[in-house]
């Protein structure tokens, strides 16, 4: 499976996060939540490194850590808002607002990587941004 299989479930199972997570809110504290959601992540993500050997955490570098660790603090930061959004909103609301993520990462992309923005990429941008405001709108 190329990038794209992976990608795709990756958006399955994103979405299927969402209903999880607003339900098992329910009458749970979304900070609480969230600690439980990342001993299960922890536990789950450093089992499947043991099992595929993927565990030569000496042979990372200073920059690899310090780009890791941003990351880590960049997902517990979006993880905490996203918790508390669930909390106190509907995942009818919440989930599309989330998905502008893909339009931050494009313009990051962009700007920081030095991506090449096409014209459909940018078009498609644009869609999500629309499609978010239309899935917002309150006649």
């Amino acid at each position: 499976m190329d990038y794209r299989g992976w990608a795709l479930l990756s958006a399955l199972f994103a979405g299927f996060t969402a209903l999880l997570s607003k339900k098992g809110l329910e009458s749970v504290p979304s900070n609480l939540a969230l600690a439980v959601r990342v001993v299960f992540i922890l536990v789950i993500s450093v089992a499947i490194a043991a099992a595929t050997h993927q565990t030569q955490v000496a042979k990372l570098t200073l920059k690899q850590w310090a780009l890791l660790g941003g990351s880590a603090l960049a997902t517990g930061a979006s993880w905490l808002c996203y918790f508390r959004a669930l909390k106190d909103g509907p995942v009818t609301a919440v989930a599309p607002i989330d998905k502008l993520s893909f339009v931050v990462a494009v313009v990051l992309g962009v700007v920081l990587l030095r991506e090449k923005l096409t014209w459909n990429l940018g078009l498609g941008c644009v869609l999500i941004v629309c499609g978010v405001l239309v899935t917002l709108y309150k006649p």
